[in-house]
C-alpha cells in the first residue's frame, strides 16, 4: 500500500541503515518525517541520520539502562493517541537490543504495531557467506558467562542448520577458539565486518584459519558478523576415549547428568550411549 496514513496509537518499528545512509527505504523516511516522536537508542547517533534526511521530528531515548522507566511514558503516550516510530542504531529494533521489551509490552496492552523492514546484518552476511541459507538459526550474542557460555556452544555442537553469531571485536578471537574447540579446525566459517560502511570485509575459509588471520590483524576493530556451517546431518566426530573422556568430563563438570551427557554425546560421535555412560563410570 503506497503513501499510507498513520494510524493513531501505533507504535511503527522502523529498520534505519547498518552503514550506508542509502540503505534506507523510502517509506522509513516518510514514517520517521510523519509520526509525533522518535524513540532512540542513541539520540546523538540518530540525529545524523534525521539531519542526513531533513527530518525534524523530536526524538526520545530508550536504551537497555532506562528502558523499564522510559516504557511506561511511551505506552502512555500511545494510548493517548499519539504515534512513535522505534529505532535502534543499525538494523531492525528488536533484533539483539532493548526493543523487544517495549514491542512486547505493546502487544500486551492492545497497542497496534506496524513493522516498517530494513536491513539487517546477520541476512545481509548470510547472504552473501557461500555457506546454505535454506535453514539457519540465529544466535544474537553467545552468553558472556563461561558457564552459560560453554553450555550453548555444546549444544550448537550438534546444530545441523547455518549459525548466525554477532560479536564485538574485543571478544572476536575467543568465539573463534571456542568454535573451533567445538567443531574443529577445518569447519567453515564466514566472518563478516563493518557491513555496508567503508571498511566492509568478508573473510571465508576454516576456523582454524581464521583464528591465525585475525591474530596477525595489526587491529581487530569493527561490528561482527559470524556465519559458521552447521554439522553435517551424516558426519559424527572421531574422538579418541581420551578426548571423549575429556568432553564428557566438560558436561559433568557443567552440571549434566552421567545420562544426559551420554546421549547428547551419542548424538554427535561415533560412541553409542551405553559405550559413554560406561566411560562415565570409570574412575
Amino acid at each position: 500500500m503506497n503513501n499510507e496514513s498513520l494510524q493513531q496509537g501505533t507504535l511503527y518499528i522502523v529498520g534505519t541503515p547498518i552503514g550506508n545512509l542509502e540503505d534506507i527505504t523510502l517509506r522509513a523516511i516518510r514514517i520517521l518525517k510523519s509520526v509525533n516522536l522518535i524513540a532512540a537508542e542513541d539520540t546523538r547517533h540518530t540525529a545524523k541520520l534525521l539531519h542526513h534526511f531533513q527530518i525534524t521530528t523530536p526524538q526520545i531515548s530508550y536504551h537497555h539502562h532506562n528502558r523499564t522507566v522510559r516504557q511506561t511514558e511511551l505506552l502512555n503516550y500511545l494510548e493517548e493517541g499519539q504515534t512513535i516510530a522505534l529505532v535502534t542504531d543499525a538494523g531492525m529494533p528488536g533484533i539483539s537490543d532493548p526493543g523487544y521489551d517495549l514491542i512486547y509490552s505493546c502487544i500486551i496492552a492492545n497497542i497496534n504495531v506496524i513493522p516498517i523492514p530494513g536491513p539487517t546484518a546477520a541476512m545481509t552476511a548470510l547472504s552473501v557467506s557461500g555457506l546454505p541459507t535454506d535453514r539457519f538459526i540465529f544466535e544474537g550474542f553467545l552468553p558472556l558467562k563461561e558457564k552459560e557460555r560453554q553450555n550453548r556452544l555444546h549444544q550448537l555442537m550438534r546444530e545441523t542448520r547455518t549459525i548466525i553469531v554477532y560479536e564485538a571485536p574485543h571478544r572476536l578471537l575467543k568465539t573463534l577458539t571456542d568454535f573451533q574447540e567445538i567443531f574443529g579446525d577445518d569447519h567453515q566459517i564466514t566472518v563478516g565486518r563493518e557491513l555496508t560502511k567503508r571498511y566492509e570485509e568478508f573473510w571465508r575459509g576454516t576456523l582454524e584459519n581464521a583464528i591465525l588471520y585475525y591474530k596477525n590483524s595489526q587491529q581487530i576493530k569493527g561490528e561482527f558478523t559470524l556465519i559458521i556451517a552447521g554439522c553435517s546431518q551424516s558426519h559424527s566426530l572421531e574422538l579418541t576415549v581420551k578426548e571423549l573422556k575429556d568432553e564428557l568430563q566438560q558436561l559433568l563438570n557443567q552440571g549434566m547428568t552421567r545420562s544426559q551427557a551420554s546421549r547428547q554425546l551419542a548424538q554427535v560421535t561415533t560412541f553409542s550411549r551405553r559405550q559413554i555412560y560406561d566411560l562415565s563410570l570409570e574412575n
